[in-house]
């Protein structure tokens, strides 16, 4: 075997070796972003519906924001939870694989490669030398 042959081995082995760390980071992603989605997404449904009957109650404009806060408990905690997760980022847990993968594809650009969004690497065609 010639030096250039085992050097293309090793590289080969590094590339599968990486492509499978990248697959099994965004497998390992997938399963913990689903469960924020369904959490943003019922909290989100929850506040909207709370919303809609906070201000549909012909009592709203004419008492105080806290007294109407008050009588509307559903509305103030869903709310209130809703600007927690904000500040917790969910909102970046929820596109974790995606932020990965793009970082990645920026990184790999550099070496004539991509990735799809399971984390399988993609070999781009070599660039024609004009």
């Amino acid at each position: 075997m010639s030096l250039e042959q085992t050097a293309c081995d090793d590289v080969l082995t590094d590339l599968k070796a990486f492509e499978r760390r990248l697959t099994e980071v965004i497998a390992c992603l997938q399963p913990a972003t689903m469960r924020w989605r369904i959490l943003l997404a019922v909290v989100s449904v929850c506040t909207a519906i709370a919303a809609w009957h906070w201000l549909t109650d012909p009592l709203t404009p004419v008492i105080s924001l806290t007294q109407s806060l008050w009588n509307h408990p559903f509305f103030a905690f869903t709310s209130t939870f809703l600007v927690l997760l904000f500040m917790m980022g969910v909102h970046r847990k929820v596109i974790a694989p995606s932020i990965i993968t793009a970082r990645t594809r920026s990184v790999l650009n550099d070496f004539n490669m991509s990735c799809d969004e399971t984390g399988k690497l993609i070999l781009k065609p070599r660039p024609a030398n004009t």
